[in-house]
């Protein structure tokens, strides 16, 4: 089965049950993420995996901003950080042990944590953590909103190194007389959307997998929106980053070195700053690095 070649996100919702839907697939944005490294397959698989469930969670984002999911753990991937914006641009990387090896996630991410954060471009940040406790991803998440959000939550996720997908499907807030026909709605599409296959999430264009699943259903869509690749970084924020540290610091780093280098590990430009750069920095405005 070929999966459609796409970066889309498409909403949805039923007409017969209080529940709203999203499904997502990634193609071209995934691979231009993923040739910037050099990952192990199932790192790979995680990563993809990690950057769908960005693009689901952040649809709940009603304003200017981003969500990113960042997993820390003693295993073999220390890092793990997938991450949308509010206009669907997705970033991510994963810090890999050399001579990693594992295949779930269980053995590389393990005895790890994840941290949720919502980040707006004006206003306070927030963020939750759960343990990374489940055999996949998607469990993780949805220990999440068990936690935090409290409506029941579905989460399916996939990733075959060339494409990645998810779907989401939530209960939406009902009045106290509905409570148990909401219940019963609810367990009913959850178990439909359960007897999605990886090949299926990847592969069936949206139409044609929305049928499959829940054809006795009434369910309405809305028009999809794309999703690319984008990194945020520029001169002036690896600017920043140096002048965080203070000038001491950053002569410091400049004496041993010779001239500062910043990695951006979502897209690998390189910033590099030399002592006039420094100079400049601490008694003027942040000049424009070095390429």
């Amino acid at each position: 089965m070929s999966p459609p070649d796409t970066d889309t996100l498409q909403r949805f919702h039923f007409e017969t049950a209080a529940v709203r839907g999203e499904l997502v697939r990634l193609g071209p944005s995934l691979r231009e993420i993923l040739g910037q490294h050099f990952y192990p397959g199932p790192v790979a698989a995680l990563l993809g995996e990690s950057l769908a469930a960005s693009v689901l969670l952040s649809s709940t984002i009603k304003f200017a901003g981003s969500l990113s999911l960042q997993a820390k753990s003693e295993g073999p991937v220390s890092i793990l950080f997938g991450e949308c914006t509010h206009d669907r641009q997705v970033r991510g990387y994963a810090r890999v042990a050399d001579g990693a090896v594992g295949g779930g996630l269980g053995e590389l991410l393990s005895r790890g944590t994840l941290a949720i954060t919502i980040t707006p471009t004006e206003g306070q940040r927030y963020q939750g953590i759960v343990p990374l406790d489940a055999p996949r991803l998607a469990g993780c998440l949805e220990h999440y909103f068990t936690q935090s959000e409290q409506l029941p939550t579905s989460i399916l996720l996939a990733c075959d190194g060339e494409h990645a997908a998810g779907l989401l499907l939530q209960a939406l807030p009902t009045g106290a007389t509905a409570v148990d026909d909401q219940a019963a709605r609810w367990e009913h599409v959850h178990q439909l959307a359960r007897t999605v296959s990886d090949a299926e999430l990847l592969g069936e264009a949206f139409e044609t997998l929305l049928f499959h699943l829940f054809h006795e259903e009434r369910v309405r869509v809305q028009a999809p929106q794309p999703v690319r690749f984008g990194c945020r970084c520029s001169a002036s924020r690896a600017g920043g980053t140096l002048q965080s540290l203070g000038e001491a610091e950053a002569r410091a780093i400049l004496a041993e070195q010779g001239t500062i280098l910043i990695h951006c590990e979502f897209c690998q430009q390189e910033y590099r700053f030399d002592a006039v750069a420094i100079d400049a920095m601490f008694h003027a405005e942040v000049p424009a690095a070095r390429h």
